[in-house]
């Protein structure tokens, strides 16, 4: 896809909701997590459920789906966007800051999850052992690993793709017997690369609907960080750092919901994440 498609000009000026992307539902734990924090906003969610799941998919194909969500919540008014999605996070964000918001608009953001969750790793854990569950897109980009380095390069960090987590969720599995063995494999596939670990980041916005299951297989008083409640916060004081992208951001407490897929099957799988009925919209991004 050439980059001459997008084009600043086509970008609305007035302020507008708050956008919220991800490549399917899991990213609803985000901006559950994002509304209960900062109830004001208004919101604007894109799940590219038929294209889903991206954790298998190349870098160069997560950045070119991704990039036409991004574009196109700009197109509908959003200044702000946050990636709800850790492979998105970490195969297209830096792409997105670096070589596109300049062509679009320099004055729209674009922002992640994995860095706000890695910020709060300093205050979780106690000895610096740290284990890392995610899709296999994530573990193989290292970019928790690379950023976790960064800010604490004394902390020792391991990794674990946990690849039938995310159908255990979204096909409503979470209390099954599959679920149980998959996660304690799992869990003690990243104990037994250390041992020592004493906090578990869950890097996949799917797994916070299976925290009983993880806090059962974990050690006793092993932390369990989920990324919502990181990334809200790290957003209020985003906001409150930056007044000129806030006053862009409209306030009504409304949500509205777009999706690739079906509305319907959007709204079956959203109910499980949400705990309550949305209506959504069939959106095309190609």
């Amino acid at each position: 896809m050439g980059r001459g498609r997008f084009s600043v000009m086509h970008l609305p000026t007035s302020p507008g909701p708050i956008g919220v992307f991800d490549s399917g539902y899991g990213g609803l734990t985000i901006l559950d997590a994002i509304r209960r924090h900062l109830p004001e906003y208004d919101y604007l969610y894109l799940g590219d459920n038929a294209r889903a799941p991206y954790g298998s998919r190349s870098f160069e194909l997560v950045y070119t789906f991704t990039r036409q969500a991004v574009y196109k919540l700009f197109e509908m008014g959003c200044h702000l966007i946050i990636l709800a999605c850790n492979t998105a996070s970490a195969k297209a964000l830096r792409s997105i800051q670096q070589h596109d918001l300049p062509l679009w608009d320099k004055e729209r953001r674009v922002l992640g999850v994995i860095r706000p969750t890695v910020e709060a790793l300093g205050s979780v854990t106690h000895n610096g052992h740290v284990g890392i569950l995610a899709t296999e897109g994530t573990i193989r980009s290292e970019s928790y690993a690379i950023e976790i380095r960064k800010m604490y390069p004394q902390m020792k960090v391991s990794g674990e793709a946990c690849p039938f987590w995310v159908p255990l969720v979204e096909y409503g599995e979470v209390d099954s017997e599959g679920a149980d063995y998959f996660v304690r494999k799992r869990i003690g596939n990243i104990l037994s690369k250390d041992p020592l670990i004493d906090t578990l980041i869950l890097g996949c916005t799917h797994y916070p609907l299976l925290l009983p299951k993880i806090e059962l297989f974990a050690p006793t008083g092993t932390h369990i960080m989920a990324q919502g409640m990181h990334v809200a916060k790290s957003l209020q004081q985003y906001l409150l750092r930056h007044p000129e992208m806030d006053a862009r951001c409209t306030r009504g407490s409304r949500t509205h919901y777009l999706t690739t897929e079906q509305p319907e099957t959007f709204q079956t799988h959203a109910h499980t994440f949400l705990r309550t009925d949305v209506r959504a919209e069939h959106i095309d991004l190609e």
